[in-house]
């Protein structure tokens, strides 16, 4: 594991932002900063905490911030019921996004598996080991 860019998750949301983006695109113009706009922030926050997580520290760290992608791709999911409840998504456009959440969702609970299991290791190797494999995003 050299850069965040390099996880399955991070790879499996940023395809599923691009289509979040794609769908809502078609949404009412009354919805551009109601839920049109939130479900793309929910979208970026699922890659932007997977990329902040994989910066910090400690495991303790990288395994909130994992959380935190996690639970917004809970939202995206609930925003996508009540997309599809008033017609803003059709049916199929709504497969597809659910597909791109499955997508995303199993990669990034195998790294929270992951990150759980470093942390149960002795705290002077666990965040060691990652950071030896980590590259810095510049270089």
């Amino acid at each position: 594991m050299k850069t965040f860019e390099n996880l399955d998750a991070f790879q499996a949301a940023v395809e599923m932002t691009v289509t979040i983006y794609e769908v809502t695109e078609a949404f009412p113009a009354s919805e551009r900063y109601g839920l049109q706009a939130q479900m793309r922030r929910a979208g970026v926050s699922v890659i932007s905490n997977i990329a902040e997580g994989q910066g910090r520290l400690t495991n303790g760290e990288w395994r909130q911030l994992l959380s935190h992608a996690r639970g917004s791709l809970y939202e995206i999911e609930a925003q996508l019921i009540i997309a599809r409840r008033l017609r803003f998504i059709g049916e199929k456009d709504g497969a597809k996004l659910r597909v791109a959440c499955r997508r995303t969702g199993k990669p990034l609970a195998g790294l929270i598996t992951y990150v759980r299991s470093l942390e149960r290791q002795p705290s002077t190797v666990n965040r060691q080991l990652v950071a030896n494999e980590a590259t810095p995003p510049h270089s």
